[in-house]
């Protein structure tokens, strides 16, 4: 692995355990335009509520006619109403305030402009130098755009940035971009992660 001089972090199942949130948000949505929701022993498709941008989640579990009139109505909802239903993962305030004294840190996610309002309510906000959401590129991840934009605003190229994410998708976008890629909560990677303990572990053993 090259040597790490940054670090990106997706933002669902990575910082938070969010499923129940954004299930709710993609519920109000889908019951605005009378369609069944989502539900959790629907696993394919409460996953993808949790990993895709909401163009593409929208496009599949609705008509393709449906699809802009259901984003002009996402639109119109603010997500702060949903954020108190999302936990930070453990440990994650902790593993911020080490990294962020030995790296840049960035957040690259699929979400929109929710990911402000959720780190402006948790306090994390000063911890990153980037914020790069899926409405800063031209396509989302499983594409590298991302995280080569992230990789540009930090001033680091993108074989020495580390990319920490929990989905296929994430693990795509980083193959795709040069970039090494950590993987958290049971998804494979060049490191894998099974909780924020041992990325503490595994950053307290880098050397300076």
């Amino acid at each position: 692995m090259s040597r790490i001089e940054a670090v990106i972090f997706d933002c669902d199942g990575v910082m938070f355990e969010s499923r129940q949130a954004n299930l709710a948000y993609y519920n109000r949505i889908l019951g605005e335009f009378s369609y069944s929701p989502v539900a959790n022993d629907q696993p394919e498709r409460a996953l993808l509520c949790h990993t895709a941008s909401s163009s593409d989640v929208l496009l599949e579990l609705m008509r393709e006619e449906d699809l802009l009139p259901a984003l002009r109505f996402a639109e119109t909802l603010d997500y702060r109403e949903f954020i108190p239903q999302m936990e930070p993962e453990p440990n994650l305030t902790e593993l911020l305030e080490q990294l962020s004294q030995q790296y840049p840190l960035a957040i690259a996610t699929n979400r929109g402009k929710s990911i402000l309002p959720i780190l402006n309510y948790f306090n994390l906000d000063g911890f990153f130098s980037s914020v790069v959401t899926s409405h800063d590129v031209q396509r989302p991840k499983p594409a590298p755009d991302m995280l080569l934009l992230a990789a540009r605003n930090l001033k680091i190229v993108p074989e020495n940035c580390l990319f920490i994410g929990d989905s296929v998708l994430d693990k795509a976008a980083a193959a795709d971009a040069n970039m090494p890629f950590a993987g958290y909560g049971g998804v494979s990677g060049m490191l894998t992660l099974s909780n924020h303990y041992d990325s503490m572990d595994y950053f307290m053993e880098q050397p300076e």
